[in-house]
């Protein structure tokens, strides 16, 4: 697909299977589910719906940045909970991140979640045009296997 490119930050966890951590394509960053696994030493956090929360928070948070934004740009949220009943909880943790300017959402409860994680999300962030340099992508033709 023409102009589509594979983002990617160290800084964050990296994919665990064959998928992308995010993709950029016509000026959006699609990130792929987060789920609450700690940026720095790479293992899954088991805690509190609030701190898992935080967690994967955290890792939008860097992959946004990353990418040459803000999380003010972060368009639209897909939130899958573990247990619906925790929504408030995991609602006064989110809305620390989207104070200002919060994106379109969708929360919604899950049937299971991967390693049995209790919260897991996925983001669509519209890119600024002044930053249009994404120094941790590859064209998608780069990536195919030859």
């Amino acid at each position: 697909m023409a102009g589509k490119k594979i983002f990617c930050s160290d800084k964050a966890p990296v994919p665990q299977g064959p998928y992308s951590q995010a993709v950029i394509h016509d000026g959006l960053l699609y990130i792929s589910g987060q789920v609450p696994i700690d940026s720095v030493s790479g293992s899954l956090v088991r805690a509190t719906i609030e701190e898992e929360t935080e967690v994967v928070l955290k890792n939008i948070k860097i992959i946004v940045e990353e990418a040459g934004a803000e999380m003010e740009n972060v368009l639209k949220v897909t939130c899958y909970l573990a247990d619906i009943e925790d929504f408030p909880r995991f609602n006064s943790v989110y809305g620390k991140y989207f104070a200002k300017y919060p994106p379109a959402r969708t929360t919604l409860q899950a049937g299971k979640l991967p390693m049995d994680v209790q919260v897991e999300m996925d983001a669509i962030v519209a890119l600024p045009v002044k930053k249009r340099r994404y120094p941790h992508t590859t064209n998608s033709r780069q990536t195919k296997k030859k």
